[in-house]
């Protein structure tokens, strides 16, 4: 790499760190912990590229992207941030950064992405809007997960099109909340939102009044593929004569559209209208690692509405990442609401959450497909969605570690489980030496609890 990059950042290590790796990749570095200082040196006319945080001690540096652009137009600015929410990635895109990586990034994906910034060098931007209508801040969007990080860069790039938009994933993923999250990001975000449902569209006036009322703003036909062909062929006929001010068409589907195309429940025509962009919302099971950031939230949300203040044990906790949540985060919601009410404690306790899951709570090997489906083809399946969710980018380097790590933790958990605890007897029921069990224990940090267990 050749060029001058300015990184700004309050946390020391982070800066030490991209300062040596980038002069190790021929790059010359500035670093600072001032937002300040950082703004004068894009006004001095330093810089190919820069790097910044986005909480810093003295400001916000999303707020400063408008007054780069203006004092520098075209350069480059990569946005880190350990605010990993759907609103930093919307504003970071809004604002018009370069790229956006939620902390704590892939330093080799930050080096390729800052690589790619300095050889672009991009053109000048357009000017910034100085004023926008207001947004809500709390959007029903909550996980902090490499898959939702993703999802929520989708999102940010998606949001200001006008193409039509699928929206798919399992029962209770939270489909409708993105759709109406896409809506109120967008510049139609004056403009009403309206959901479609097979009554409206036939009704003797149905898609025209669903036209008059929607005005240009958005509108949501729910769960697409279910919908009888002719419901299907009125929706066809409405978007090809929308005139003028037509609105941005959204749809949600628990099916793939192209499997249920072939299979003959999706119109064709109907296909290709809205096959502009798909979003796949991940299922529970494909983030657990959010489940305790949401439990924290619906808690919350209960606490306001009047229950008691509760908090999930760590048993609890850990027992909710094995569930099978075949509602995803919508049976979470209903069960932390019931147990704000019926806990008879401040602690959620485990056994508290196994009675009010009943015998589902368990997830098997194949969960979340067909009752046959093999374990190799869960993860084919499972894999494939993580793909698809990046779009045209390529996951982080790294993944081949990364996946293991996370079969490798749960299985020698389970094991672990299971033997009670005892080592030696786990290690034999892997079929690997009690050393190397030992080593992965303490690598992928397993806490181990003896126990007694009959065997």
């Amino acid at each position: 790499m050749d060029g001058t990059v300015l990184v700004a950042d309050d946390d020391r290590t982070i800066r030490t760190v991209l300062t040596q790796a980038l002069t190790r990749a021929g790059c010359r570095v500035h670093a600072t912990s001032s937002l300040t200082t950082l703004m004068r040196w894009v006004a001095e006319g330093k810089g190919d590229v820069v790097i910044s945080d986005v909480v810093m001690p003295d400001g916000n540096g999303l707020e400063m992207l408008p007054k780069i652009a203006q004092d520098r137009p075209g350069l480059p600015v990569i946005v880190i941030s350990a605010q990993n929410t759907i609103m930093t990635a919307i504003k970071a895109a809004e604002a018009e950064a370069y790229d956006y990586l939620p902390k704590p990034f892939d330093l080799p994906e930050l080096m390729k992405r800052t690589a790619k910034a300095l050889t672009e060098r991009r053109a000048p931007a357009g000017n910034v809007p100085s004023t926008e209508p207001e947004r809500p801040e709390d959007l029903p969007l909550v996980g902090r997960s490499e898959v939702m990080q993703s999802l929520y860069r989708l999102i940010a790039r998606v949001m200001n099109t006008d193409m039509p938009l699928m929206i798919t994933g399992e029962s209770g993923t939270g489909k409708s909340l993105i759709a109406r999250a896409v809506h109120d990001f967008s510049d139609r975000r004056t403009l009403p939102f309206v959901t479609a449902s097979e009554e409206d569209l036939m009704a003797l006036e149905g898609p025209a009044r669903l036209l008059a009322e929607v005005k240009g703003g958005s509108l949501l036909i729910d769960e697409l593929v279910d919908l009888p062909d002719e419901a299907q062929a009125r929706l066809v006929r409405m978007m090809d004569s929308t005139g003028d001010h037509a609105p941005r068409f959204m749809a949600t589907s628990q099916q793939s559209p192209a499997s249920a195309m072939e299979a003959g429940t999706l119109r064709q025509d109907l296909f290709y209208r809205m096959s502009g962009t798909e979003l796949r919302v991940p299922s529970l099971r494909e983030r657990v690692e959010d489940i305790a950031l949401l439990s924290e939230h619906f808690l919350l949300k209960a606490e306001n509405d009047g229950a008691p203040h509760r908090r999930i044990g760590e048993d609890a906790r850990e027992m909710m990442r094995h569930c099978a949540w075949p509602g995803n985060v919508r049976q979470l919601e209903n069960l932390l609401r019931r147990l704000a009410l019926t806990a008879r404690s401040e602690e959620i306790t485990k056994s508290e959450v196994a009675a009010a899951l009943g015998p589902q709570s368990e997830a098997g090997p194949g969960v979340g497909g067909p009752a046959n489906e093999r374990l190799s083809e869960a993860v084919a399946r499972h894999l494939q969605r993580y793909f698809d969710l990046h779009g045209d980018i390529l996951p982080p380097p790294g993944l081949y570690a990364r996946i293991l790590r996370e079969v490798e933790a749960p299985l020698i958990e389970i094991a672990l489980s299971a033997t009670g605890g005892n080592q030696a007897k786990c290690a034999d029921l892997l079929g690997i030496n009690r050393n190397t069990l030992r080593k992965k224990i303490t690598d992928l940090d397993i806490e181990v609890t003896r126990r007694r267990k009959l065997m």
